[in-house]
């Protein structure tokens, strides 16, 4: 049946309005000062390394393009793997005590190995970092268990409540249908889900204009006009939001050094343009009558440069000479230069840019890395937000309400910070000597929850299979059996008669 697109917050408004805001956010705009915003297709080339062509004056753009082909140097991508590759999450932590945290913490973690989060996590702190933010949509699988699958903004918009930036009022993931080739969407509000598909092959959305007419309901099983009860109760998208602090809509780790990027290009291309016409000498030569072809009347060129020939002439008046080459070092220098202002902005080790290390104490490393780790650091606690929101999703598709409130989980990230096993072990034995707990300790060395719940175990069975050697009597209680014997054997008169256990 067709949708209404007119009445505000009904299923066919929401689709409308959300659709178009995420095709908008996909191609480039102007902000309120007149200044281009790159759009996430922008953002996204300039991520795999496909930056536009540099406009070099006099050079033919097929010249260049080809040129670009061995000039073109992605730093982009170490902006944003730099970050990405620190970001592990080992998992999960619950503030209740004894067994029942263990098991909660043990819950925790079953859902994220069977949704493959181990791996998958890695798909949205990307997202967020390269495309200002990443969803995770939180669904009943078929088995009953939650189901947790990475969303880009790329195919989901979401909008929140009105003044309150916490709580979504709507959600709307827009793909196309590969198998029929239909485009489908699928909205979800806090109280109902929609289910919607094009009746041709033609995508409805199309550049800015977002026409809905040829849309309808699409109609599920014992569902009429593809609407079906939202079980959860609210929107089941959880998004990952990349920078807020710069835009609440997210920002993207190198969307403030593309220009710098652009530059490297062009300092790149000039280089090459400079190698290929000016590294070598060209000679010329003064008072040299040069032929002419008889049938075209072009001139015919006397000389050929090559390495292997010496230009010769009769005539006495004739002069030849070489012009200086070009001197590269400033090209280069140019290069290195953008390169440093983009490693400055984007706070990425200069060890990482360069690519080799001499005469480098580890100290000094660990220095450079601090505006890394520092990065990293205020990453975890708005990416850890987002985790946190989406276990407690998890929770509330098992039915449980006590963990799907527990408002004193936490994520357990990997140490971002480089450290050798010899800090780490002296840094256990003086916690260990400041009381702090055994399993803190072992997740302060790094060990996930899962070796840590192992380790436990092997630590109880080491305990109880211990021979007398390995856990020798106290000095004291061996004394005292000591002295028992000896007043045992002085009762019966022998001092070396035996003694019954």
């Amino acid at each position: 049946m067709p949708i209404d697109t007119s009445k505000v917050e009904s299923p066919g408004w929401w689709l409308q309005r959300l659709g178009k805001k995420l095709l908008d956010e996909r191609a480039d705009s102007l902000d309120e000062d007149g200044e281009t915003e790159p759009g996430l297709d922008t953002l996204r080339k300039y991520a795999e390394g496909k930056v536009p062509l540099p406009t070099v004056p006099g050079l033919d753009p097929n010249e260049v393009a080809e040129w670009m082909k061995d000039a073109r140097t992605n730093w982009i991508a170490l902006v944003l793997d730099s970050p990405v590759e620190r970001l592990g999450v080992e998992g999960f932590r619950f503030g209740s005590s004894g067994g029942e945290r263990a098991k909660a913490d043990e819950d925790a973690q079953r859902i994220w190995r069977e949704n493959h989060l181990k791996a998958d996590s890695g798909l949205v702190h990307y997202g967020a970092a390269s495309q200002r933010r990443a969803f995770v949509l939180v669904e009943r699988g078929d088995n009953g268990r939650p189901q947790l699958t990475h969303e880009t903004p790329r195919q989901v918009a979401v909008e929140h409540a009105q003044g309150n930036r916490r709580e979504l009022a709507a959600g709307l993931k827009l793909w196309r249908d590969d198998w029929t080739g239909n485009t489908r969407a699928r909205l979800w509000l806090p109280d109902r889900e929609y289910d919607f598909v094009t009746k041709t092959d033609a995508p409805t959305f199309s550049g800015r204009a977002a026409s809905l007419r040829n849309w309808d309901a699409f109609h599920l099983p014992n569902a009429s006009d593809g609407e079906n009860p939202n079980a959860l109760g609210v929107v089941p998208l959880v998004p990952f939001i990349n920078r807020r602090n710069r835009r609440l809509a997210g920002f993207a780790e190198h969307e403030d050094v593309l220009r710098i990027q652009n530059r490297i290009n062009l300092s790149l291309i000039m280089l090459i343009g400079a190698m290929k016409y000016g590294a070598f000498r060209q000679r010329w030569a003064a008072g040299l009558e040069v032929d002419e072809d008889p049938v075209t009347g072009a001139k015919i060129q006397p000389f050929q440069l090559d390495i292997r020939k010496l230009w010769t002439t009769d005539d006495p008046e004739v002069k030849f000479g070489e012009f200086s080459a070009t001197d590269l070092i400033p090209y280069v220098r140019s290069v290195e230069s953008a390169v440093q202002d983009l490693a400055a902005i984007s706070r990425t080790p200069p060890h990482y840019i360069i690519g080799a290390v001499v005469n480098v104490s580890g100290d000094a490393l660990k220095a450079a890395e601090t505006g890394l780790v520092a990065k990293v650091e205020d990453r975890q606690d708005e990416l850890g937000e987002g985790w946190e929101a989406v276990m407690r999703l998890a929770f509330r598709v098992l039915g449980d309400e006590k963990k799907a409130n527990a408002w004193d989980l936490e994520t357990v990230w990997r140490d971002p910070e480089s450290r050798t096993v010899s800090e780490l072990a002296d840094a256990a034995v003086k916690k260990a000597s400041a009381g702090v707990p055994w399993r803190q300790r072992m997740e302060d060395m790094g060990y996930t929850p899962a070796q840590i719940a192992r380790m436990e175990i092997d630590r109880a069975a080491d305990a109880l299979n211990a021979t007398p050697a390995e856990n020798p009597q106290p000095a004291s209680l061996q004394a005292k059996r000591d002295a028992k014997q000896q007043d045992q054997r002085t009762v019966i008169g022998r001092d070396d008669a035996p003694v019954a256990a």
